[in-house]
């Protein structure tokens, strides 16, 4: 039995300080227990118990999402989710953060968090097919965030780029909330390999627990606690609750792994993630309903003289755990070590529900399974039953506050000084969350693998082929796979609930344009502190709106991340935090990726369409020209009608099936005018316009948001049969859904003409140096 005396007492106070917990909590530790945990129990608990692993403020939120649905096979739970995509073909996928990390270790922060993301697909049996990313960092006029940027996208492009995976998309938004807290979110695709999907629940007492990967070191001790904290100005004293990452060991061991999978020989699969060798021991014996015994000193170390403590709470990278047949067991060693990784025995499944730990032939922790990770506390918070005064303040602004035109100019109310529309556009181009994020994506290998189907940037979704992963079929192009992140956080700050609706539709709306089927979601849900009565009820109002918008579009929610306490105190202890940032990874199917279809247009004079829903509302309300333009964070976001939306989406998915609509481009950020312009700019093509509107403001025709719109051209040939395809189909239209006619596609000027009127003719070389150029001039 455990020897309950520590020989390095330690304060308690202190020590629950230091692993984030409460007295309540100590007091629950010890009922569990039936005793006072030792230092490394409670060491243990501090990871296990932190919302980074058992999301104890948002587990009652997350409950309400909907996540079965006729194409989902594995939902929450497991390492990823994983969707049925036809022809024998599964798909695996998450989101995760490193948030935390990345703020205060720019470059390691983000290339482990591409390590993490990609060990939760292939821990499953998945080759990992494609990353995405979503990334939030302070206004790029402050150096300190252009060196973030730079490490960031450093770090994500280096283990990417090394561990032969494509990055293939993404989103970037810049605002001051995120100075001292950047987000950096990423998202993995993976095409299942194995027969059967691998799960992590440890079966039959007896069986080996095999240690597989890169040696453990201090690297990223308690890093689990750290995320689950606010950052203050001493938290570069955390750096070493920041991993390090080598793409390279990664690579040897998704190959090593997928072989070792398909033998059939290995009986459960955790990788060492958040919490290191005590989450995956816990959950692997939690899930499997049996006990784990581990001895310490059989784990390959890289530091000597590594205590208990550390050996459990490191986050060291490139590691896995595995439970195999014990009468493969040598040969699953000789094939790991072919690779050139460890693989050690160092425990094996026991019949007992505990988790034994034993360390210099001594037992150090001795804890019920049920104890570490089934029911784990639960914070409760009470949601506030009105929207806070603030809000409510801001959403009294109506477009009846903005200066009138005179002559197609308006008055800045940011500058101070009158400019043209065709100013304002290039304007709203050159603004960094609008513009081209071309220096970015330039730095990551987008085309490893051979199957990505649009570059970035030329797509509203990255369009994956999915080829088949057997020798016979192996020249045997199948179906593909699209892939959206979305957030507009501005909306999500001014209203969470409208905003996080918003996210679910544009996400799927970009899917959706590509030709793409949406089919399910991961989500990242990025917010502030919860104890803060406003952070709570912004989580609760936007989980209420992703959980409404999933429902009515059909996409249910596979798994994710919460990444909370996303916050930063300033030396005289003033807190900031983040605009609430419900990232939603989309993932949706498409046939044949030859009908896929990309944002630029493609042929001179070609016909260009707007379709839209009148019961979508479309305001300037917390727009991009709003605040870019004009300096103003106000007004409520649009509502958004989501029987049009799925309507609207439909129909668009339909017509470029029918091989009508040869490009597709969804309208957000910066609205028509800046919809329009993108087209330009990725085909080198100009645009004619001809715009009316009942709105009597010229600034609403082109900079407006809302409306679940999309501009699409139809290929000058097939005028015709489409003019007489929409006479058939529009009989089943929905009254408030539309589908206008706006123009054609010309040479060299984006032309644009309200009520017959010329209001903007602008070359598009000069839409291009705009739009191009803008992040790259901070560098």
């Amino acid at each position: 039995m455990i020897n309950h005396f520590n020989p390095d007492s330690f304060d308690i106070s202190e020590a629950l300080k230091f692993e984030n917990l409460t007295k309540d909590d100590f007091k629950e530790i010890c009922k569990r227990l039936g005793r006072e945990p030792n230092r490394t129990e409670l060491g243990m608990f501090g990871v296990m118990w932190s919302e980074h692993c058992c999301y104890r403020n948002s587990k009652p939120l997350l409950a309400n999402f909907p996540t079965k649905g006729k194409n989902v096979l594995v939902g929450p739970g497991e390492n990823a989710g994983v969707i049925d995509v036809g022809n024998n073909q599964k798909l695996v996928f998450k989101i995760e953060s490193h948030n935390h990390p990345s703020a205060i270790e720019p470059f390691q922060g983000a290339a482990t968090g591409v390590g993490g993301i990609l060990r939760d697909i292939f821990t499953m049996g998945a080759r990992p097919i494609a990353v995405l990313n979503s990334l939030r960092f302070g206004n790029l006029e402050k150096s300190s965030n252009v060196s973030l940027l730079r490490g960031v996208v450093s770090g994500i492009s280096h283990y990417g780029n090394c561990v032969g995976v494509p990055t293939v998309g993404g989103e970037i938004d810049f605002d001051d909330s995120y100075s001292g807290n950047p987000l950096v979110n990423v998202m993995a695709l993976g095409l299942l390999e194995t027969e059967e999907i691998v799960c992590s629940g440890a079966k039959k007492v007896g069986s080996p627990v095999l240690y597989v990967g890169n040696t453990t070191g201090r690297d990223g001790v308690g890093g689990a606690s750290f995320a689950s904290s606010e950052l203050t100005t001493s938290s570069l004293d955390n750096r070493p609750a920041v991993q390090v990452g080598d793409p390279f060991i990664e690579k040897s061991l998704i190959e090593a792994c997928l072989e070792a999978f398909k033998t059939g020989d290995v009986i459960a699969a955790q990788d060492m993630g958040a919490a290191g060798l005590t989450c995956s021991s816990a959950e692997m014996a939690a899930n499997g309903s049996l006990g784990i015994s581990i001895d310490l000193d059989l784990v390959p170390a890289r530091e000597n003289d590594m205590s208990a403590y550390q050996y459990l709470l490191s986050e060291s990278q490139e590691r896995m755990l595995l439970v195999v047949k014990k009468d493969k067991l040598n040969h699953l060693i000789k094939q790991f070590k072919k690779w050139g990784l460890f693989a050690n025995v160092i425990g094996e499944v026991i019949k007992n529900k505990e988790v034994v730990i034993s360390h210099k032939s001594k037992v150090v922790a001795q804890i019920p399974t049920s104890a570490l990770s089934d029911d784990t506390p639960i914070n409760i918070h009470k949601v506030m039953n009105n929207p806070p005064n603030y809000l409510l303040k801001k959403w009294e602004w109506t477009e009846n506050n903005l200066p009138k035109i005179y002559d197609n100019k308006i008055l800045s109310m940011k500058e101070n000084k009158y400019f043209y529309f065709s100013q304002i556009i290039l304007k709203l181009l050159s603004n960094p969350s609008i513009a081209s994020k071309k220096w970015i994506y330039k730095q990551y290998d987008s085309q490893v693998q051979a199957n990505t189907v649009f570059k970035p940037g030329e797509s509203d979704a990255a369009v994956i082929r999915l080829r088949s992963q057997s020798e016979k079929n192996k020249n045997q192009i199948f179906s593909g796979v699209a892939a959206s992140v979305d957030c507009n956080s501005r909306w999500v700050s001014l209203d969470p609930f409208r905003g996080s609706i918003a996210a679910v539709a544009e996400s799927a709306r970009n899917v959706s344009c590509v030709g793409a089927e949406p089919i399910a979601i991961t989500n990242n849900l990025n917010f502030p502190s919860p104890e803060n009565q406003i952070g709570y009820w912004q989580l609760a109002s936007s989980c209420e709106g992703i959980s409404q918008a999933c429902i009515a579009l059909g996409t249910p929610v596979t798994g994710g991340n919460v990444s909370l306490y996303n916050e930063s105190k300033n030396e005289k202890n003033e807190i900031t935090p983040i605009n609430p940032t419900p990232v939603i990874g989309m993932v949706g199917k498409i046939d044949n990726i030859d009908q896929a279809i990309s944002s630029g247009w493609k042929n001179i004079n070609d016909s260009i369409w707007l379709l839209g829903s009148y019961s979508s509302e479309l305001t300037l309300s917390a727009s991009s020209y709003l605040e870019y333009f004009h300096g103003k964070i106000l007004g409520r976001p649009p509502k958004i009608d989501l029987q049009d939306e799925k309507y609207c989406q439909s129909f668009m998915r339909r017509s470029i099936l029918e091989n009508f609509v040869v490009s597709s481009h969804d309208i957000s950020d910066g609205g028509l005018a800046v919809s329009l312009s993108e087209c330009c700019i990725l085909s080198s093509k100009g645009a004619t316009i001809n715009l009316e509107s009942v709105s009597d403001r010229l600034d609403n025709v082109l900079f407006s948001e809302g409306g679940s719109r999309i501009v699409f051209s139809v290929n000058k040939n097939k005028e015709l049969n489409w003019l007489n395809y929409l006479k058939e189909i529009q009989i089943d239209f929905p009254k408030s859904v539309y589908v206008k006619k706006i123009g054609f596609v010309s040479k060299e000027n984006l032309k644009i003409n309200f009520q017959s009127k010329e209001i903007c003719n602008i070359k598009v070389e000069e839409l291009t140096e705009k739009f191009n150029n803008s992040i790259s001039s901070y560098f």
